[in-house]
C-alpha cells in the first residue's frame, strides 16, 4: 500500500500559514530535506486554493528541486469548483476525498504527497489517511495564523522516525502515523 505523506513548514507555535516572511532558513539543509521527501512521491494531493496559487507560480519557476518536481508530477486537485488555471498532469477530484485517496493508496506507485492545502491536510488527518508527517519547524513564534495541527482532531498516536536540525535551528521532523482510515 502506498503511503500518504504530509509535508509542511511550520513555526515553533504551529502556524502553517500567515502572510509575511517569517520562514527565513532557506539553506542547503532545507533543500536536501525537501529533495528527500519529494524523491519518493509521484502523486500530489492539493486543495483548490493552493492549486490556483501554485498553478500561477510554479510553471515558470526555476526554484529547484521543487519546480521540476511539481510541474512533472501528477496533481490531484480536491475541489467542488473548477480551478481557475490549467496545469499539466492535473486531475480534478470531485469524488469524496476519502474514497479517492483510498483507491489511490491501492494503486502501484510511490508516496502520495500533500503539500500546502491546510484544509485538505486537516481532513485527511482527521480521517486517519496520513501515514507520515514531514514537518519543517522554524525557530520563530508567529503568534497567529492557520495551523495544520489545530488541536480539534481526535487523539492520534505518532512515532518519531527522524529528527535533524540546521545550523540556524530549523528542525526537520519525520513522524509515522499508524493509519486507521475510515474509508
Amino acid at each position: 500500500m502506498r503511503k500518504v505523506v504530509l509535508y509542511h513548514l511550520l513555526s515553533l507555535d504551529g502556524v502553517a500559514f500567515e502572510d509575511g516572511e517569517w520562514f527565513t532558513d532557506t539553506g542547503p539543509e532545507l533543500i536536501a530535506n525537501l529533495a528527500r521527501v519529494i524523491g519518493s512521491q509521484d502523486d500530489i494531493l492539493l486543495g483548490r486554493r493552493t492549486y490556483d496559487y501554485w498553478a500561477e507560480f510554479w510553471p515558470t519557476s526555476d526554484h529547484e528541486p521543487f519546480a521540476s518536481f511539481i510541474n512533472g508530477t501528477r496533481k490531484h486537485v480536491v475541489t467542488s469548483s473548477t480551478p481557475t488555471r490549467e496545469w499539466a498532469n492535473t486531475t480534478v477530484v470531485k469524488a469524496p476525498v476519502a474514497e479517492y485517496v483510498s483507491a489511490m493508496r491501492q494503486q502501484s506507485g510511490g508516496d502520495i504527497g500533500i503539500h500546502g492545502s491546510i484544509e485538505l491536510a486537516r481532513s485527511l488527518l482527521r480521517a486517519r489517511f496520513v501515514d507520515e508527517l514531514r514537518l519543517v519547524v522554524a525557530p520563530v513564534v508567529v503568534g497567529h495564523g492557520r495551523r495544520v495541527l489545530d488541536g480539534d482532531d481526535p487523539v492520534q498516536p505518532i512515532e518519531l522516525l527522524d529528527v535533524q536540525r540546521s545550523p540556524k535551528g530549523t528542525l526537520f521532523l519525520a513522524y509515522g502515523c499508524p493509519t486507521q482510515a475510515t474509508a
